[in-house]
């Protein structure tokens, strides 16, 4: 009878750390501790090394730096630039002002006479004698020629001041545009006041004032090319340059020579003739 004898049992393993055992429920908080064991035992990880720019790329940023700087001559050149361009724009407001200054003074000037004319056509005192007036500057023609006659009039004077003329006289009134010389001649012949500007000599201020010097009736504002004076204001027999609306002689002119005696037919009619060429009143 053979006897079996059992087999000696394996030694059971030596227990070993906890990080060691097989996976179980509590895998996670294993893992967790073995890795704070191993940041016990002295095992750090480490970061990437830092970074520095090599020498020569450090050399080319301080070079670029100092190259974009401006030098002292470059700077002292700028402030001088600077002061240069604020001196010309005091220089230029201190111009405009001036011009300024001056159009509003030779505006007021032609205002006043303006006020001063319309004073002595529309009031109701007795006009001063016209023989006690004496206007600087006038130039006059006696005996001249009052025929109605058709065509063309070669005159002596420019713009015309009196002479032959046509039958039919022109409306009075303000034009944009230059008249005939005929049948604005006889309207002076009426005792009527002709103000003609040169518009090449004049600015669009001077003739607003010229517009506001002629009465209200008996009298013409037209555009006179060509003329030696840049304006004049004519009667018959009389004829005054100026340059300047505001100067005073204008004014003794108008009261003067407008709807004067001396002229061959004064009081004659000025409308209900004929308008002539840019009639805006």
């Amino acid at each position: 009878m053979s006897v079996t004898h059992p087999r000696p049992s394996a030694a059971p393993a030596a227990p070993g750390p906890s990080c060691s055992r097989p996976p179980s429920r509590r895998l996670v908080s294993r893992r967790r501790a073995c890795a704070g064991a191993a940041s016990s035992s002295g095992v750090a990880r480490r970061g990437p090394p830092p970074t520095t720019d090599p020498p020569s790329q450090r050399t080319s940023t301080v070079a670029s730096t100092d190259k974009n700087k401006p030098s002292v001559k470059q700077q002292r050149d700028a402030r001088r630039q600077e002061k240069v361009a604020a001196l010309k724009r005091q220089q230029a407001v201190q111009k405009r002002n001036r011009v300024v200054g001056i159009s509003i003074a030779a505006v007021a000037g032609a205002a006043a006479v303006a006020l001063l004319v319309t004073f002595v056509v529309t009031s109701g005192q007795p006009r001063q004698d016209p023989d006690d007036i004496t206007v600087a500057g006038v130039q006059t023609w006696d005996d001249l020629t009052a025929n109605h006659v058709t065509g063309s009039v070669d005159y002596e004077m420019t713009p015309p001041a009196g002479g032959d003329h046509a039958g039919v006289w022109m409306n009075c009134g303000v034009y944009t545009e230059q008249v005939p010389n005929e049948n604005a001649v006889h309207d002076l012949e009426h005792g009527a006041i002709w103000f003609a500007y040169d518009p090449a000599q004049v600015t669009d201020d001077q003739i607003a004032a010229v517009t506001d010097l002629a009465p209200s009736t008996y009298s013409v504002v037209s555009p006179y090319e060509g003329m030696d004076s840049p304006m004049y204001v004519s009667a018959w027999g009389a004829q005054l340059a100026f340059d300047d609306p505001a100067d005073p002689a204008v004014a003794d002119f108008v009261t003067k020579y407008w709807k004067s005696s001396a002229a061959p037919e004064p009081g004659a009619a000025c409308s209900g003739g004929v308008d002539g060429p840019g009639r805006v009143s």
